[in-house]
């Protein structure tokens, strides 16, 4: 879970810095989508402790019910904020710049994703935690997100398609209105 807060700390910086200097829908995007998965790994890293401190059925299941409603309402704003940025650099046709490190960054969250999500989904089965197989769930996704994202980021570097970056961008929402409606509503994706 630690690994996965650093990782996601590192990930937003680079992403939001370098997306901010490219003018990138997607790296931008990206970057805030890497500050949602973080602030959930901080979420059920908090609510784990809960349910080992004290181990109060009523307590743990609240405090799931909370850290569901937060992910899923910061998927919503991240949502919003994505269709605030694309459509008008599709409509008025922006170009964003390249950017090699935000190629970069997909590539490393490509390899790095789905080893962290593995180990996440092994620690839930061993102790048996519904929000830490939905937050493995969620570092699964970020792989999905990834390939997104070096699409967009590389067929703009490659043929100098601009807009695959904001496509990018429109490509990451069917993923991210999910994941909010199924936060906001507190469901399990991932129970067995």
């Amino acid at each position: 879970m630690a690994a996965t807060v650093l990782y996601n700390i590192t990930e937003a910086v680079i992403a939001l810095y370098y997306g901010w200097l490219a003018n990138s829908v997607a790296l931008v995007g990206f970057g805030f989508d890497s500050l949602i998965e973080m602030s959930a790994s901080g979420l059920v890293l908090f609510q784990l402790l809960i349910q080992l401190k004290w181990n109060n059925p009523t307590l743990i299941e609240k405090s799931e019910h909370w850290v569901h409603r937060f992910v899923g309402a910061t998927f919503f704003l991240l949502s919003a904020y994505i269709l605030y940025e694309a459509i008008p650099a599709l409509i008025y046709q922006e170009p964003p710049e390249s950017s090699s490190m935000g190629i970069f960054l997909a590539i490393l969250s490509l390899i790095i994703m789905p080893a962290l999500a593995w180990g996440k989904l092994k620690a839930a089965s061993h102790i048996k935690s519904a929000a830490l197989r939905a937050e493995a769930k969620e570092t699964i996704a970020c792989t999905i997100l990834s390939f997104i994202l070096l699409f967009g980021l590389g067929t703009n570097a490659l043929f100098g398609w601009w807009w695959a970056d904001p496509i990018a961008g429109l490509l990451m929402l069917p993923w991210l209105i999910k994941e909010g409606l199924e936060n906001i509503q507190g469901s399990d994706c991932c129970a067995d």
